[in-house]
């Protein structure tokens, strides 16, 4: 059975192992020159010059036609009302503190229910508080958006208006009178009373539509006493002029 085996080579003298040695077939290219390397990079880049010298320019011509601006756009922000005029600001501040640059100053006061008659100030909110103070330094503002979502009553949002640019430094922080939103058909003024039998959280579920007609008959009461209190506030003035006046004269 031996005789039947095929030989095995003689790895002795290691004449037969393979070769480990690899040979390169192709021949070394040439190196281009100094100029082969920088040409190439010189004429793309004034490719893409000469490729945008001959396209017409793109010109807005602001002001005069203004670029509309993206539905979720962060600008300038703007205190919003509820449909009966009264304001959904609750004076929390946690708009102030979510601001990373401090632009937001907010300071709150408590409603008075009392009518005007005894001192009272009136109701500005459906909520305990108010936002009696609410300033935003546009200088320090950068626009991210945390104080909107900080706002548990959504009464603060942010408006497309982006023109704020200004010469002096004191207009550009907005008080509150600036920040409100505007009066809208149906609603009224803040202070004056909630709707009638309803709760602050049924302004929130969206129960009230628009002011009632007892709103309209308090703001026109209302209306009506500030006439008459500047009304008699000159005549008033004038007659402490006169008496100082006689005052006056009688030392003499």
């Amino acid at each position: 059975m031996a005789d039947n085996l095929p030989a095995q080579p003689d790895h002795s003298n290691g004449a037969n192992l393979p070769s480990t040695r690899h040979t390169r077939t192709d021949e070394p290219t040439a190196r281009a020159g100094w100029l082969g390397e920088i040409l190439p990079a010189a004429v793309g880049g004034f490719g893409v010059t000469w490729a945008t010298m001959f396209r017409k320019v793109l010109t807005e011509e602001y002001p005069e036609e203004k670029r509309p601006t993206a539905p979720r756009y962060h600008g300038r922000h703007q205190l919003n009302r509820h449909p009966d005029g009264l304001e959904k600001c609750v004076g929390c501040e946690l708009c102030a503190w979510a601001c990373p640059a401090d632009a937001i100053l907010v300071e709150g006061a408590d409603n008075d229910d009392t009518p005007a008659e005894e001192g009272g100030t009136g109701r500005f909110s459906p909520g305990e508080r108010y936002g009696r103070v609410y300033q935003i330094n546009y200088l320090r503002c950068i626009f991210c958006g945390l104080c909107i979502e900080a706002c548990p009553t959504r009464a603060l949002t942010m408006t497309n208006f982006y023109e704020l640019a200004d010469n002096n430094r004191a207009d550009l922080i907005f008080t509150k009178e600036q920040l409100l939103a505007p009066i809208q058909q149906g609603m009224l003024p803040a202070p004056h009373p909630m709707v009638a039998g309803m709760e602050e959280r049924d302004y929130y579920l969206g129960k009230v539509a628009e002011a009632t007609d007892e709103q309209r008959a308090w703001a026109a009461e209302q209306a009506a006493a500030d006439a008459a209190d500047g009304a008699t506030a000159p005549a008033t003035a004038a007659a402490d002029a006169a008496a100082m006046t006689a005052e006056g004269g009688a030392a003499r």
